[in-house]
């Protein structure tokens, strides 16, 4: 494999990646990320009321959709994307055919390293997913594939080709991603650390996945990345991405791929109300003391050998699991199957790959 650091990727991904953005405002933040994102391609989901024009700045290629789009292309099937509430973002996932998805929030904005020099979030999500992961065995020294960087000793040598990697997970300066009760004991907190790190997650290991600044191999992982139902008529919100993460990280420790998290950095410019967000998350909050450990005891059968099938499999164990901890979860589960079925129907010819494929080319 080409070694990341001297990728351009800019040139390799152009045709090979969209930009999945859900808002319900206009979108002038992409002026700041131009440089990095004109020469792709943008998905932009409109969430709220679709009668309202969003403008895009001029220059940019892409696609927008709304509600009454949702409802024409799903039909009964758009009943699983949730409205009024960012969730909406994973519709983008399901319309697009690249094999790379970034998917970032219209409050954030470019980052500087500590030299004061922008960073380029996209081009280091692309390296973290063109490099291999290492989920059976620890580094010491963190990603061993980036540059002044390798194996430390006594790293089994059986393993350091490693795996396919499915997610890059990016961080935030500035505004952390915490929940309502941090928020409102620590309001002034801000981070300021940058970490220099990239690191994959030990399989086994679950993990908060924000979704603000996260990428992902659609043909690898595309249909696990379900944002569940939240928002309007649900008793819940704001763990869209956290559904998401844990459907995903079960399913590549299952299938033997790798999961990354650390750089790179987007500057989070808005801090959410963290009363609005308690009224969102408390039942999430009382609910997740269930919800981790039904994740960390999901065994998948081996005859789950494709995404859709361990997505399936997983639903099942959670109407079967979760359905008696809120009837909430009955609704969550038939909402996954319907996701499964509606991106087959919208990718027919399979657009994720089994464990036993090797990691394809771009259609």
């Amino acid at each position: 494999m080409a070694d990341p650091a001297t990728i351009s990727p800019a040139t390799l991904l152009k045709d090979e990646l969209d930009i999945v953005i859900p808002t319900i405002r206009n979108l002038d933040f992409l002026e700041m990320w131009r440089p990095f994102f004109q020469p792709y391609h943008l998905i932009i989901v409109q969430d709220g009321d679709p009668s309202k024009a969003i403008k895009v700045p001029e220059g940019f290629d892409y696609e927008l959709y709304n509600r009454n789009d949702i409802n024409r292309i799903l039909g009964p099937k758009a009943s699983c994307i949730s409205f009024k509430d960012s969730a909406c973002r994973c519709f983008g996932y399901m319309i697009s055919k690249k094999k790379y998805i970034y998917t970032i929030d219209d409050d954030c904005f470019v980052a500087k390293d500590p030299s004061g020099k922008d960073i380029n979030a996209l081009e280091q999500h692309i390296k973290n997913l063109l490099s291999p992961s290492t989920p059976f065995f620890f580094n010491t020294l963190y990603d061993p594939y980036r540059a002044g960087a390798d194996f430390v000793r006594g790293y089994p040598f059986s393993l350091r080709e490693g795996v396919p990697t499915a997610v890059s997970h990016g961080l935030w300066l500035n505004i952390p991603d915490y929940d309502a009760p941090t928020q409102l004991v620590k309001p002034l907190e801000r981070n300021t650390r940058y970490v220099d790190a990239v690191m994959t997650i030990p399989k086994g290991t679950l993990f908060p996945m924000c979704g603000m600044n996260l990428a992902f191999d659609r043909e690898l992982i595309g249909p696990a990345m379900y944002f569940g139902l939240m928002g309007d008529g649900q008793p819940i919100g704001r763990y869209d991405d956290m559904w998401a993460g844990w459907c995903t990280k079960v399913i590549c420790d299952h299938l033997g791929w790798g999961v990354k998290t650390g750089l790179p950095y987007i500057w989070h410019s808005k801090a959410s109300n963290p009363f609005v967000n308690l009224r969102k998350e408390y039942k999430g909050i009382y609910w997740q003391e269930e919800l981790i450990p039904f994740f960390q005891s999901v065994t998948l059968p081996k005859d789950c050998t494709s995404v859709q099938k361990c997505y399936t499999e997983i639903a099942k164990q959670v109407k079967a699991k979760l359905g008696k901890v809120d009837d909430y979860f009955n609704k969550l589960a038939d909402a996954m199957v319907t996701w499964i079925e509606a991106w087959d129907e919208l990718n027919p010819s399979g657009a994720s790959k089994s464990s036993d494929l090797p990691n394809g080319a771009s259609k």
